[in-house]
This record gives C-alpha cells, sequence and structure tokens, in this order.
C-alpha cells in the first residue's frame, strides 16, 4: 500500500473494511491470503502493476461484511479495565435465566480480547498497530509487513519507503493520543434524560450496555481506579441471523461486542457496519439476545420513547 498514496483513510470518517472466513470448524481469518481485511484501494504504482482497482475476493472466503471506524473516545481507559472486572458478567450458558449469555473472545494464544467489533485484539497498542497498516497502510514497528493483494510481497520498485514507514517515536506518539482520548462529559439532558436512563435500564439495555466499568492498578494515575461510563460488558452477544456477517477469533458470525455508547451523540451512522442511519433504527434491528430489549422498546409509550432517546443522545 504504502503512506504517500494511502491505501485506506482519506477525508471519509466511515471508512469500510471487509473481512471473510473460510466456513471450517473453527475461524480462518484468511492470513495465509493477506489476512481479513480488503483492501479497498491501492496506490496508484500499485494499481498499474496489477491492473487491479482493489484486492479481489478471496476464492476461499465464505462470508463478508463492512465495517465503519469506531469512535475512539475511552479506548485508553477500557485498555485499563481488569480482565477479571469484565469476565465476571461472563454468562455463557445463561444461567440466570435472563436471555443474556455474554461471553468472552479470546485471541489465538489465550488473551481476553477487548477491542474490535468482535473483540478480537486484546490490546489497545495491538489495536493500534493493526490499524495503521491495515486501514491506512502505514507500517509501524510493531507490524512491518505491507497489506498486498493476496498476501503476495510487493513487486520491486512500488514501494520506495523502507520498513517501518514510522518510527518507534512517532506510534508512540499516535498510541498516547487515542490512549488517552477521554470520553466526552454528557450533555445536559434535565429530567428527561434522567427518566431516559431508568426506561434504559428497565427494558433491558443495561444488560449488555453496562453503564460503568472500572478500572484497576495502573502506572498512569490517569488511567487508575477510574469509573469509565463505558456502556458496554466487552463480551459477545449473539445479535442474530440478520446482522450476522464474519466470524473473528472464537467469534461466531453473529456474535459481536457490546458497542460502548460513549460518545453516541456524535455518531452519524449506527451498527458494526454503519446501515442504522438513526438511534432508533438501531435498536430496531437488534436480534438474537438483543431482540427482548428490542421488543420492549417498540412497546414503549411515546413519552416513554421521547426520554430514552433525549438520554441516548447526551451520551
Amino acid at each position: 500500500s504504502g503512506n504517500n498514496d494511502p491505501a485506506e483513510g482519506g477525508e471519509d470518517v466511515e471508512v469500510h473494511a471487509t473481512a471473510f472466513h473460510a466456513g471450517t470448524a473453527q475461524c480462518d481469518d484468511l492470513a495465509a491470503v493477506g489476512g481479513p481485511v480488503i483492501q479497498k484501494q491501492l496506490t496508484p504504482a500499485y494499481a498499474a502493476y496489477t491492473h487491479l482497482t482493489s484486492e479481489p475476493i478471496p476464492a476461499a472466503a465464505t462470508d463478508s461484511g463492512h465495517r465503519t471506524t469506531p469512535d475512539l473516545f475511552g479506548f485508553g481507559l477500557l485498555d485499563a479495565v481488569p480482565d477479571a472486572e469484565i469476565l465476571a458478567r461472563a454468562d455463557p450458558f445463561d444461567r440466570n435465566g435472563d436471555g443474556i449469555s455474554g461471553r468472552p473472545n479470546r485471541t489465538a494464544d489465550g488473551r481476553l480480547g477487548r477491542f474490535g467489533r468482535k473483540a478480537q485484539v486484546a490490546t489497545l497498542r495491538e489495536f493500534n498497530t493493526d490499524a495503521f497498516v491495515m486501514e491506512m497502510g502505514v507500517t509501524n514497528p510493531g507490524n512491518q509487513t505491507e497489506q498486498t493483494i493476496a498476501g503476495e510481497p510487493l513487486p520491486a520498485g512500488i514501494d520506495p519507503l523502507p520498513e517501518p514507514e514510522i518510527t518507534a517515536a512517532q506510534f508512540d506518539a499516535a498510541d498516547a493520543f487515542v490512549r488517552f482520548l477521554a470520553p466526552p462529559p454528557r450533555a445536559p439532558a434535565g429530567l428527561a434524560g434522567l427518566l431516559g436512563e431508568a426506561v434504559f435500564r428497565r427494558i433491558g439495555c443495561a444488560s449488555c450496555h453496562v453503564p460503568v466499568l472500572f478500572t484497576g492498578y495502573n502506572r498512569n494515575p490517569a488511567l487508575r481506579l477510574q469509573a469509565v461510563p463505558a456502556f458496554t460488558d466487552l463480551l459477545l452477544h449473539d445479535m442474530g441471523p440478520d446482522l450476522a456477517d464474519i466470524c473473528l477469533g472464537q467469534a461466531l458470525p453473529s456474535e459481536f461486542r457490546t458497542e460502548p455508547l460513549m460518545g453516541l451523540r456524535f455518531a452519524t451512522a449506527f451498527l458494526h457496519d454503519g446501515r442504522a442511519t438513526t438511534i432508533r433504527q438501531a435498536i430496531e434491528l437488534h436480534g438474537g439476545e438483543g431482540l427482548g430489549a428490542r421488543n420492549r422498546f417498540l412497546r414503549l409509550s411515546d413519552f416513554e420513547r421521547a426520554v430514552l432517546m433525549r438520554f441516548l443522545r447526551s451520551l
């Protein structure tokens, strides 16, 4: 890809990445043919060499999905939440009978995942490392492998810059920016907001969109023992067949990590692929474990629905 003419990024904040799995008993991220992110743009030199304008879909792929770029508010705080805080809420067999059976995703080496739409990435540093390469085409000290067509080596002369394309100091600065990007304070919502939050809890939204998580001990006081207004449990939940797309790690096609709601009022597209253009539409598309909350939402009075939306638009 190269960074003089980035392969991904640009001015569109809703950058889509497409991933696929091979449909075997185990999730195959297609690493042998370039990995799960399909490069939608090529540099002029690479396009001229390959006679392509984008990477073809691998023949082994069975499923695909689009991804919108996530908001990064509070990611450093989410990174500082202890594993035990997340695992304490897991209920993979729904032993309490509430219809919610959140479970963790884990990386190939067994670590708890928490970043990515399917919680497939364990740490914020790894998330940032991969984002530089996969979304912007910029190699860095943590990942010096260019994203190429089908994973084939770049021909000589296509990328004139040596790897890595940014230094460790430059990466550390970007990582620190993301790590300390604080959640936006909640907007004033008055009594309507308080009533709406009560509705949010009553209809079951807070079962997955847990309002507060807590960080543990951290060397940095800004991240140490903090209450995080996360509105997520960082666990996987089955969202039903209509939202299903790909597998990642241990996450099945219909499973997604609960999306944090920090900064929700700034969002212009909703759900993992941006298919919903309003908060209401996003709620109505919830299936699987979210179906009960969705149905209770649909049964709300106009007043209850209005105060709920007032609350959500304050986040």
